[in-house]
């Protein structure tokens, strides 16, 4: 079966970094989107990221930008997520999912999500 699988989360404190990774199998990430998307217990689904198929573009929501930077490396077949001076806002499961490109509402395949723990 085709799926993403995140994984590189866990328990930091404010001001550190976390760097996620996100993998493919069973498919090829050359053709497709990544997003970052983040879900805290009793809250929305927030998008962090996006990077397009080729790596030349990506884009951030407004809370991370300055903090995060996605990257991919197709050859490996998998997405980063660098998290640096992580906040305490920042926790949440974090998912990468693939899409055709950014801005493209709908995604084809979703990871398990990660966990990501900012605490003191």
């Amino acid at each position: 079966q085709l799926r993403l699988v995140e994984s590189g989360g866990g328990l930091v404190q404010p001001g550190g970094s976390l760097r996620l990774s996100c993998v493919a199998f069973g498919f090829t990430l050359d053709y497709y989107a990544i997003g970052w998307i983040r879900q805290a217990p009793g809250k929305e689904r927030e998008g962090v990221s996006c990077i397009n198929s080729s790596g030349d573009y990506t884009d951030y929501g407004d809370s991370v930008k300055g903090r995060f930077t996605v990257s991919r490396d197709n050859a490996k077949n998998t997405v980063y997520l660098q998290m640096n001076n992580l906040k305490a806002e920042d926790t949440g499961i974090y998912y990468c999912a693939a899409s055709a490109w950014c801005g493209k509402s709908e995604y084809e395949y979703w990871g398990q999500g990660t966990q990501v723990t900012v605490s003191s």
